[in-house]
């Protein structure tokens, strides 16, 4: 397309044009040159909003192009329920200029034509890692009950870290929190996210670690799909949390970490407990045992009384029986008795030492005698 510049009368000067009548002419290009095309490429960042038109952008190894199709073609796509990021796809479309002055395809058509490379490598690394027990349940630690320590391994930037500390510090205010920033996509991030990991395991040694990011499209999550990263989260002696993304969102560190969190915030409210919800299950166990050690002191007293009572039955049935046997013993005593005898008419004879006389020749003339009867007594001197 050519357009001739205007004519001053003194010298041809350049046109000047507006933004505005430029993209309209580079959008006239577009559409007249390619019309309605065939365009292959992976589907990134895809999201339907709430008019149902989606947008998305496909790309390959050089090159990505926004692209959007209206509620209606895509109400008539008969492959809405396998769409998701990562999946190769074949559109046919219209390129044009979008208002914010992006080349762009509005998309008639869309169907998969098999999954994309970065699909296959997650679905390759996750069929590895699974057939070498790294997700096995048997593996996961148990979280502790009532963490002291926690560390929380993302980026300073963003909302994440705010949202996890400050959940944190609403449920269990004298919790200890230490933050180890790390790059969260791209380049390196991976190594970055290892060292965060590693810290809280040797150097600053927690109960727990949350680690993750903010939602982001299929590729900005696609570093904690690093076999490395996965690895050293499987090997975790320090139960982990794994916080990435939103609740849709998967990637091989979820299936590695002791916990999967749809979001960070969540992550936060199954770290620690609400001490509210502590208290009064304090408050519900002191009840509870102020009533069991009530219910012991009554069971306790009640015994007490019957042992009493048995007690003193059996003194009273010892103490009778002692009676009896003492009064059997006396009857048997006073039948031996001497002083029986005297009833029966006899007497007893002493010496003035009071010693019992048997035999008259211990008599010695002139000395006093005393005799005993069974009533009463008498003294006499002898001749």
């Amino acid at each position: 397309m050519t357009q001739s510049a205007p004519t001053t009368g003194k010298a041809d000067l350049p046109r000047v044009w507006s933004v505005g009548e430029l993209m309209a002419a580079v959008k006239g290009d577009l559409e007249s040159r390619f019309g309605l095309i065939d365009l292959e490429g992976e589907l990134s960042g895809f999201k339907i909003w709430p008019s149902g038109h989606c947008y998305f952008t496909l790309k390959d190894e050089s090159a990505q192009i926004s692209a959007m199709m209206f509620s209606s073609d895509w109400q008539r796509c008969d492959a809405r329920a396998g769409i998701k990021d990562g999946l190769r796809v074949k559109v046919r479309g219209r390129v044009t200029v979008s208002p914010r002055s992006q080349c762009q395809i509005i998309v008639r058509r869309l169907k998969p034509v098999g999954e994309g490379e970065l699909m296959q490598c997650f679905l390759e690394l996750k069929a590895k890692l699974e057939s070498e027990g790294l997700f096995d349940p048997s593996r996961k630690k148990p979280l502790p009950y009532l963490p002291r320590r926690i560390g929380i391994v993302t980026s300073f930037a963003g909302a994440v870290v705010h949202d996890i500390c400050r959940v944190l510090m609403r449920r269990m205010p004298a919790i200890e929190i230490r933050i180890h920033p790390c790059k969260v996509q791209g380049e390196g991030a991976a190594a970055s996210i290892i060292a965060g990991l590693r810290y809280f395991e040797t150097e600053w040694k927690a109960d727990l670690v949350i680690f993750g990011r903010g939602g982001g499209s299929y590729e900005d999550l696609f570093c904690y799909n690093d076999e490395s990263l996965v690895r050293t989260v499987a090997a975790m002696t320090v139960p982990t949390i794994a916080a990435i993304g939103h609740e849709t969102d998967f990637t091989l560190c979820d299936f590695a970490a002791d916990l999967r969190a749809g979001t960070p915030s969540m992550a936060a409210e199954l770290a620690v407990r609400e001490m509210d919800s502590l208290v009064a299950y304090l408050d519900r166990a002191r009840s509870g045992l102020a009533s069991s050690l009530r219910a012991k002191y009554e069971w306790f007293s009640q015994r007490l009384d019957s042992l009493s009572g048995d007690l003193a039955d059996a003194l009273d049935s010892r103490v009778e029986g002692f009676a009896r046997a003492l009064e059997l013993a006396t009857s048997r005593l006073e039948l031996l008795s001497p002083f029986n005898v005297l009833e029966r008419g006899y007497s007893i004879t002493t010496d003035e030492n009071g010693s019992a006389i048997r035999d008259a020749s211990a008599i010695v003339p002139g000395r006093k005698i005393r005799t005993r009867l069974a009533t009463g007594a008498f003294e006499s001197v002898t001749l």
